[in-house]
């Protein structure tokens, strides 16, 4: 005697397959799943929240030292050169030498160090400003994370170039008082000297920084390889 076979079920439409996963997704939420997901979620956007504040007070803070110690080397190139531009005479020795090193020399030097580029004041205050723009505008819009030392570098070397730029466009010189004894070298000034090591604490920052980053981006690497747990790929015992 032949068996009646059994009716094939009718496969579900797809309304009532949507039906069903949102039921499913209803189960999930009130068993808990949903909401660890939903907070997992919450999380993320709760940490890119807080990487966005650390960033904003970072370039507040480097704003707030740029701008202090760029005033503080702008204010005393102007009064050291505002004391001895009126106080001497050109060429008259102010005093010295200290230590063998120094002396004070009062020079109008309408030209660059050496007695280059003479009579080219006004070109040379142009350029000045120039390079202190494209260095304000790398260390607050290209820069990504900038360190204290790349800070107060562009700080100093910003100073010490508005302020020459300062006197090539007022006076049509540049004041310079400090003589060394011991070698031959130019006169030169407060300005002078911030954008000097201003520069190399900027070069310095920068290498600095690259340095960390090849050292994050190596940590990263690692990280995200990490260890192989157990039967994770490969095969597992009897798994032949």
């Amino acid at each position: 005697m032949e068996l009646p076979r059994a009716r094939r079920q009718p496969e579900p439409s797809g309304c009532v397959r949507a039906l069903r996963r949102r039921a499913r997704r209803h189960r999930l939420r009130g068993s808990g799943v949903g909401r660890l997901s939903e907070e997992k979620r919450g999380l993320g956007v709760s940490a890119e929240g807080g990487d966005a504040a650390l960033g904003r007070a970072a370039r507040l803070r480097d704003t707030l030292v740029f701008g202090a110690v760029a005033l503080a080397w702008l204010a005393l190139d102007t009064l050291t050169k505002g004391y001895f531009n009126g106080s001497f005479a050109v060429g008259e020795v102010a005093g010295g030498p200290f230590l063998g090193l120094v002396r004070f020399r009062l020079v109008h030097n309408t030209g660059a160090a050496w007695g280059m580029f003479g009579d080219s004041t006004f070109l040379l205050g142009v350029v000045s400003i120039a390079v202190c723009l494209v260095l304000v505008a790398y260390l607050f819009f290209l820069s990504p994370r900038p360190g204290m030392l790349e800070v107060v570098g562009v700080a100093l070397v910003v100073a010490g170039g508005l302020g020459n730029a300062f006197d090539r466009f007022t006076l049509g010189y540049v004041v310079d008082f400090i003589e060394p004894v011991f070698i031959d070298f130019p006169v030169f000034n407060v300005a002078d000297i911030g954008v000097t090591c201003g520069f190399v604490l900027f070069v310095a920052g920068m290498i600095l920084a690259y340095r960390r980053a090849d050292r994050e981006a190596a940590a990263l690497a690692e990280g995200s390889v990490g260890p192989q747990a157990p039967g994770d790929g490969g095969e597992g015992p009897g798994e032949r």
